[in-house]
C-alpha cells in the first residue's frame, strides 16, 4: 500500500470519521479502483504499518543521548526487568530478537562494562548475562526520561482511548502470537 499523492488526506472517511491521515487517502484512492472489495482490513494494518514506520524514525532522544539504540536498551531493560541473569537465547525471546543480533549488541554492551558475561560452571557451551551497576544504573537513569518522551509523543491521543487502544492492540497481538500460522497464508 502506497500513497500516489504524497500527501495526507483530507475529509472523512466511509464511516463519517476524520480522514486526514496518509492512509485514508490510499484506502480512497483503492476504493476508486475496487469499490466491491472490503478495505476495512487495509484501514487497519496500513495504519499499524504506518505508525511502527514513524515510530521507527522517530529519534529516541534519551536513548541516543545515552549512546543507546532501541534494541540495545531492550536488552539492558529485559536484565532489569527480570531481575536476575538471562542467558542469550533467554534474551533473545525476551526482546523478540535473533540469537545473532543479541550476540553483537552484548559484544558491544560487554565492551561499554555495562553487562557481563559468565560461562555456565556445568556447560562451558552456556553463558550468562548480568547487569553490570553501571548498565542497572545507566537502565534506571533512563527510564523515567524514556517514558516522558513516549508519552509526549502520544500526548495527542487522550488517557481514555491511549487505554482504549492499549487493549485493542494487545487483543490483536495476542491472537497473532498464537497462532503464528496465520501470519503465514
Amino acid at each position: 500500500m502506497t500513497a500516489t499523492d504524497g500527501g495526507s488526506a483530507t475529509g472523512s472517511d466511509a464511516r463519517g470519521r476524520p480522514g486526514g491521515d496518509t492512509v485514508a487517502a490510499v484506502v480512497r484512492q483503492w476504493r476508486a479502483v475496487h469499490p466491491d472489495l472490503d478495505t476495512g482490513p487495509m484501514e487497519i494494518i496500513g495504519r499499524i504499518n504506518r505508525c511502527a514506520a514513524l515510530l521507527q524514525q522517530a529519534e529516541d532522544a534519551p536513548l541516543r543521548r545515552a549512546g543507546l539504540s532501541r534494541a540495545e536498551f531492550d536488552l539492558l531493560g529485559a536484565l532489569r526487568r527480570t531481575g536476575h541473569e538471562l542467558t542469550p537465547g533467554d534474551l533473545a525471546r525476551e526482546t523478540f530478537s535473533s540469537g545473532a543480533a543479541v550476540t553483537k549488541r552484548l559484544k558491544q554492551l560487554t565492551e561499554r562494562a555495562l553487562v557481563e558475561r559468565r560461562g555456565d560452571t556445568r556447560d562451558r557451551r552456556v553463558a550468562h548475562v548480568r547487569l553490570t551497576d553501571a548498565g542497572r544504573d545507566l537502565v534506571d537513569g533512563i527510564l523515567p526520561e524514556q517514558l516522558a518522551y513516549e508519552s509526549a509523543v502520544l500526548s495527542g491521543v487522550d488517557g481514555p482511548d491511549q487505554e482504549e487502544l492499549a487493549a485493542l492492540l494487545g487483543t490483536l497481538l495476542a491472537r497473532l502470537e498464537s497462532r503464528p500460522q496465520a501470519l503465514r497464508v
